[in-house]
């Protein structure tokens, strides 16, 4: 543990410890012992460690812990491994049983090696004519290698990760495998810089106050992690782990999105006749129901109400929960159909405005990058080359004002996310939409909204044949 130095107040202890899934509840003394560790990286690590070169960027966590004595710091951990090393002095250690670990890893990777070097040797044998029954026989055996090995790595995989077991406050052991039942453990699961923390605060027997987990270095490959930025627990690898090892602590429970009172009379009429309508979805009500009991209120279940007689999923498309603005609603399923058809055609024309947090230049441009979902940290989506399906957005400068620009957006693709992503990324616009919560360089107050609001739909209405234009400006 490092202590702090001078000692806070008791009354600036954490009374309860701060969820690790909000972003905006990073502890005061956790964002202390962040600042100190990032002094310390900088003026011991940084350079060895080669953190800002292209892709070598880290997640780095402090937990805020407290001795038997009453004494007050702090432990230090970063995610995975670092330099190829799961253990660097001063560091906390990995949370799988090193021994255990290596009675399956060492021969495993030989295995994996072996498997490697046959599936060269039968390719090189390869005749020049593929047509060949001995080429023929060689590919059906490099086929049967691969299914082969892709077993084998399974149960090694399976095996590795029995090497896993985490406490919880009370002292009760999990192993990871179990955490995850039925599905299986996502891939590194158990290596991120939190659960590495709690599980070496219990070992010491250290009581845990309060935790953080911040990027340094270059931006991650996908773009959506910076130098100095506060992050939320990825809920893909992290969220059965942790929820285990906080039990016992007197600790604040994720927080809920998509639960805030919203005025019944929302979302307003914008444009109706009998086959549509656009409404004027507000910020902070979901377009159609979450997987949570207590989220089952939104556009869908409100229209459903209003028009019990409309047939067919009524909403065609989506707008974020945190996003304002126009959504085009089905009365019949027939319509539906024709307006997802327009949707598909790219003939319903959106635009949005939003304002950035930061100064972009030029006045205007063409965004073209790939996304896919984060799929260890739902909703999130990144940037990705090699999976991600293409998204594209056109953008217009508005205005600029305090280190903010406001700009015009036209989606040529409807991606999930895309605006957001497109705006954040630094091969995008590198300045994110003010009250980003996902992908903002900083996490927004309780009471601030995400910028980002869908001021016009326009569309040739599929039964009449009527151009249709719906307007409704940002409320910012």
């Amino acid at each position: 543990m490092i202590a702090f130095s001078p000692a806070p107040a008791l009354t600036d202890w954490p009374v309860r410890f701060p969820t690790p899934f909000d972003r905006r509840a990073v502890h005061p003394l956790a964002q202390r012992a962040a600042t100190e560790l990032r002094e310390t990286v900088h003026a011991r690590y940084a350079a060895a460690w080669r953190l800002y070169e292209p892709g070598q960027g880290k997640m780095f966590g402090v937990l805020v812990v407290a001795d038997a004595n009453g004494t007050i710091g702090y432990l230090r951990g970063f995610s995975g491994m670092m330099n190829g090393r799961w253990n660097v002095d001063g560091w906390v250690p990995p949370a799988f049983d090193s021994a255990l670990r290596d009675m399956v890893w060492i021969p495993g990777e030989a295995e994996m090696l072996d498997f490697a070097a046959r599936r060269a040797a039968l390719l090189a044998s390869i005749p020049h004519d593929n047509d060949a029954p001995d080429a023929r026989r060689v590919l059906a055996a490099v086929r049967a290698l691969d299914d082969t090995r892709t077993t084998r790595s399974r149960t090694l995989m399976a095996q590795i990760q029995d090497s896993y077991h985490f406490a919880n406050a009370r002292g009760e052991g999990r192993a990871l495998r179990a955490l995850f039942a039925p599905a299986e453990p996502p891939a590194g699961a158990g290596d991120c810089a939190a659960p590495k923390l709690l599980a070496q605060a219990f070992r010491l027997g250290l009581q845990p106050l309060a935790l953080a987990e911040f990027w340094m270095g270059a931006p991650s490959a996908t773009g959506d992690r910076r130098d100095g930025v506060f992050y939320a627990a990825c809920r893909g690898k992290c969220f059965p782990i942790l929820t285990h090892m906080l039990e016992g602590l007197p600790a604040d429970p994720p927080p809920l999105f998509g639960a805030a009172a919203i005025p019944a009379s929302e979302p307003a009429a914008v444009y109706e006749d009998e086959y549509l309508l656009v409404v004027n979805k507000p910020s902070g009500l979901l377009t159609v129901p979450g997987r949570s009991a207590a989220l089952q209120d939104c556009v869908v279940s409100r229209l459903r109400q209003r028009y019990p007689e409309a047939t067919g999923p009524l909403i065609v498309h989506r707008l974020d929960l945190d996003t304002s603005g126009l959504l085009l609603v089905a009365k019949q399923l027939d319509t539906a159909k024709a307006l997802q058809r327009l949707f598909s055609l790219r003939e319903v024309h959106k635009l949005y405005v939003a304002w950035l947090d930061g100064e972009v230049a030029g006045e205007q441009g063409r965004i073209a990058l790939p996304l896919r979902p984060d799929i260890d940290d739902r909703p999130r989506n990144i940037v990705c080359h090699e999976f991600g399906k293409p998204a594209d957005t056109e953008w217009r400068l508005l205005a600029r004002a305090d280190g903010r620009t406001k700009v015009q957006f036209t989606p040529h693709t409807g991606r999930s996310h895309q605006l957001r992503v497109h705006a954040a990324h630094p091969q995008g616009l590198d300045a994110p939409i003010v009250g980003d919560r996902l992908y903002g360089h900083t996490a927004p107050d309780d009471d601030a909204r995400l910028l980002l609001h869908a001021e016009r739909l326009a569309f040739v209405h599929p039964v009449t044949g009527a151009q249709v234009v719906a307007e409704q400006s940002a409320p910012f």
